[in-house]
């Protein structure tokens, strides 16, 4: 039988007087949902498997030609959107640094500018005797610090320019010589490996509406112009082909472009479902806005292009799931078969890691071979490498410090400039629904219903109050919480606590809460999604930056609703069950640090919450995108796209005229803003206000405790 929530405030229990030791946990109680811990994730694959099953479910129906026509319009209009627009092609500028030459190829090195001001390293390798036009393929290197000067890379570069072809490599963004973040006076990045340098600028792009992938797409866009400026190459025999982070260029460069007629990505393309089931999802750029939300899998990638030529190549081992490489090979088959070219689609397949292997190297070089009209011997031969030193285009080996570049950071910020006028500009005539209706659509929150059931779990007697455990069972995951009751107080005033550590956090004798209690409030403790005891969880990748999940954050981007969105339904749903079991209840809520952004969200959705307090709250999303570096943990609080219409100055302003009570404001590296900045971002807020008493910001030089600084806020 369901329990009210509320229920135990009479109840009374003897204690003997020999003090317990208190646990205050609940899952390792409720052992049934011991794996909690992970709920965050497992919710939001879930959410991608079933969008995923109706996109295959689709798919499978597509059996003619003018149906996969009418499927790959829809795919190119769907990705256009995604990506967004391209920027205006600028003069190139190119400029040869040093030519090379040894065994009989040819190397120039070249610097262009993708953009103005934001260059591009490459190598373009030739035969060094070539008598006529010949195939170009363009290499695209995978996650290597030394970009295509890799070893592995070369091997199959120089085995290219043996065979025929011309092949064009650049350096990708955080790699070889265009490291987004370099050490002064240094070869090491001050993020981390090339994975981090993604992460670190992706996550700025995708909270201005943007992201990685479309930098990078375009420098593979004009890496294309590039080679066609040559007079050697022949422009209809054009190929394209990468491994790893390579094969994820190849992929998308190659759906957008149309002059690439051959491409072959290597040790990427894999069904969605299986990686976020496996590995989970990869780097910054290996993730599209709202990709799986539209229906969106990676085979699509190559369906788009169909029936130019195409070649999956995978191994058995690779975290990029076979079994994964295997669906999307026959899902693409189908395309092929209906536009009958089924002889221009194949895949090789070789038992090993995620490595290179020389089956699948042969097969390659058959495959461009065969589709790019240059036949010859297939076979992988030894050749001899170019040293890092031979393959140099800088200098200093550094675009950033040889020529000044811009980066990824810079071309975002100006972009993200823009859409911050814009936001300023709305503010002038402030339109409090249209920011809960923006809010609501780009975080992608969905209103909680009622748990299902709540049951009691024990309580522990404390000096003057007690301490009751409590477990919310809903029908996507479960949450702990506590309720603090005092002996004596108000039972219809209760304050929700929310702390990034958990419900337990701040709970013991002399913490915030029991400050609280001490007034005489019931305080309702809870681990909202990602805290507590439904912590993070453990999600492979590599994009850990001081200890913060990025690839987390990138699968809510994927599905298209926040981790922001999820918690503050969480929120929501504590809200929903207090009314349930007291119609008369007062609710106000208190949230610190992280978790402040998704109360802000929860109280603009949820008028019911009539009083909210930020402890050390994010003083704007744009200031995660303005400066170059920024504490990593605010990025899961943050939402995807914000910067196309709010902030969190406007969530508060459609608070007016309810209390909201700011304390000790934080800027993007974690610190405390200054006064008069976080005056001047927010003044637009405190003239929402009428009654200028209901809006207090405390800064960090208060001497008061939590409590003490609340008291007056929650009468």
């Amino acid at each position: 039988m369901k329990k009210p929530l509320l229920f135990m405030l009479t109840v009374c229990l003897s204690f003997t007087a020999r003090a317990q030791e208190e646990d205050l946990s609940l899952l390792n109680y409720y052992q049934y949902y011991g794996d909690q811990s992970n709920a965050l994730y497992k919710e939001m694959v879930d959410e991608a498997s079933a969008k995923l099953q109706q996109r295959a479910e689709h798919v499978a129906k597509l059996k003619t030609e003018k149906a996969w026509k009418e499927r790959q319009a829809e795919v190119r209009a769907k990705l256009k959107d995604i990506v967004g627009p391209f920027p205006e092609k600028t003069p190139l500028n190119p400029r040869v640094t040093e030519t090379v030459v040894k065994d009989g190829v040819k190397v120039e090195k070249l610097v262009y500018e993708s953009q103005p001001g934001f260059y591009v390293t490459a190598g373009l390798f030739m035969p060094e005797n070539l008598k006529s036009k010949a195939p170009a393929i363009i290499y695209c290197s995978g996650h290597t610090a030394t970009g295509f000067r890799s070893e592995t890379y070369q091997q199959k570069i120089l085995n290219l320019v043996r065979k025929g072809f011309i092949v064009l490599a650049f350096d990708p963004l955080g790699q070889g010589e265009r490291m987004q973040y370099p050490e002064e006076n240094s070869e090491e990045s001050r993020i981390g490996g090339s994975t981090n340098e993604h992460g670190y600028a992706g996550a700025q792009c995708f909270i201005s509406g943007s992201s990685l992938a479309k930098y990078m797409i375009w420098d593979g866009i004009r890496a294309i112009d590039y080679l066609l400026t040559r007079p050697e190459v022949d422009p209809q025999r054009i190929g394209m082909t990468g491994r790893s982070g390579g094969g994820t260029q190849t992929a998308y460069i190659a759906a957008f472009d149309n002059r690439i007629y051959a491409a072959a990505p290597e040790a990427y393309i894999t069904s969605l479902d299986i990686l976020f089931k496996t590995e989970g999802p990869q780097d910054a750029e290996q993730n599209f806005m709202h990709f799986v939300d539209q229906g969106l899998d990676l085979a699509d990638l190559l369906e788009v292009r169909a029936p130019k030529p195409g070649m999956i190549i995978s191994t058995s081992r690779d975290y990029f799931s076979i079994a994964g490489a295997r669906r999307a090979y026959h899902e693409v088959q189908q395309a092929y078969d209906a536009l009958g070219k089924s002889v221009n689609i194949s895949m090789s397949e070789d038992d090993s890691v995620h490595a290179s292997t020389q089956k699948n190297r042969e097969a390659m070089y058959a495959f461009f071979q065969k589709h790019l009209q240059n036949p010859g011997d297939a076979n992988d031969e030894e050749v001899g490498m170019f040293s890092l030193e031979e393959l140099q285009v800088t200098s200093t080996g550094q675009v950033a410090t040889a020529l000044d570049s811009k980066n990824v950071f810079d071309l975002n910020r100006e972009e993200s400039q823009k859409k911050k006028a814009e936001i300023e500009q709305h503010r002038e005539a402030f339109q409090p629904e249209k920011v809960k209706q923006d809010a609501q659509i780009l975080s992608g929150y969905e209103a909680p219903e009622a748990a299902k059931e709540v049951h009691f779990a024990g309580q522990y007697q404390r000096d003057g109050y007690k301490v009751q455990k409590y477990l919310m069972i809903g029908d996507d995951h479960v949450t702990p919480y506590l309720l603090f009751v005092p002996d004596e107080g108000k039972s219809n005033q209760v304050v929700l606590y929310f702390h990034p550590e958990g419900k337990a956090a701040q709970s013991g004798a002399g913490g915030d809460i029991e400050a609280l209690v001490k007034q005489g409030l019931t305080v309702l403790s809870a681990d909202v999604l990602g805290s507590g005891e439904l912590g993070s969880g453990y999600l492979k990748g590599d994009a850990y930056i001081e200890g913060v999940s990025y690839n987390q954050w990138f699968a809510s981007i994927q599905v298209n609703k926040s981790i922001v969105a999820r918690q503050a339904a969480d929120m929501v749903r504590m809200v929903k069950q207090l009314q349930q079991d007291n119609n008369e209840v007062e609710i106000s809520a208190i949230a610190r640090s992280t978790l402040a952004p998704a109360l802000l969200h929860a109280a603009t959705f949820e008028p019911a919450i009539k009083k909210i307090a930020l402890v050390e709250p994010l003083s704007s999303y744009a200031s995660l995108v303005e400066h170059e570096f920024y504490n990593p943990a605010w990025i899961p609080a943050s939402v995807a796209g914000s910067m196309d219409a709010y902030d969190l100055a406007d969530l508060a302003a459609t608070l007016a005229p309810r209390k909201l009570l700011i304390i000790n404001p934080q800027n993007q590296m974690g610190e405390a803003v200054s006064p008069s900045l976080f005056e001047e971002e927010w003044s637009f807020v405190r003239n929402a206000y009428p009654n200028k008493n209901n809006f207090v910001v405390v800064y960090p030089n208060a001497q008061e405790g939590l409590a003490t600084q609340m008291k007056d806020w929650l009468k």
